[in-house]
């Protein structure tokens, strides 16, 4: 089902300006821009105007357009999964080279009529992450920035201390920032 994009606000109207005036326009449009982070990650408008975003950015702009549009039935999650090289090949062999299994990521998708979509990249596909979600929350537009890093930093913390790792959160968080960086390229 399509849903027409016509409410008076900064998102719809930058939709409308692309020529996308439906939602099923707007999530092809989005899944097609290329994964990268924005200037502010809280203001979503960059998603349009730089013409590129992360799971966090384009996902709180699919659930921020939905909701002005009173577009039904659409959930903004934060999936905590076992991010690894067979799930996430474009991390390359990052995680391999220090000898670790997975590091535990935050990925940001929504759930449409109760099921998971992931509208990050145009190659992106939930079912390759399925079997890895440690944990789901649903969350608004505006917790992608601070409170989801709070959230993932927090979790990573304590799995640090209930895997008793050899690894510092600092050196985790970087491993993690390369695999990340490696998307981006």
């Amino acid at each position: 089902m399509d849903y027409e994009l016509s409410s008076n606000d900064v998102l719809t109207h930058l939709a409308n300006h692309q020529g996308l005036f439906s939602w099923n326009q707007l999530t092809a449009y989005i899944k097609n821009l290329p994964y990268g982070r924005n200037a502010n990650r809280s203001d979503f408008s960059l998603v349009m105007t730089e013409e590129k975003g992360t799971c966090s950015s384009k996902h709180a702009l699919l659930k921020q357009v939905a909701d002005l549009n009173n577009i039904p039935d659409i959930k903004l999650i934060i999936g905590l999964y076992r991010m690894n090289e067979q799930n996430t090949p474009k991390i390359g062999a990052t995680l391999s080279n220090h000898s670790i299994d997975f590091i535990p990521e935050a990925h940001c998708y929504l759930k449409i009529n109760g099921e998971r979509i992931d509208f990050t990249t145009s190659a992106s596909e939930f079912k390759r992450l399925e079997a890895d979600i440690i944990q789901e929350l649903e969350i608004e537009p505006w917790q992608v920035a601070d409170f989801k890093v709070k959230y993932h930093m927090d979790f990573i913390k304590q799995w640090l201390k209930d895997t008793s790792s050899s690894f510092s959160f600092d050196e985790i968080w970087q491993i993690r920032e390369r695999c990340i960086a490696n998307l981006s390229a």
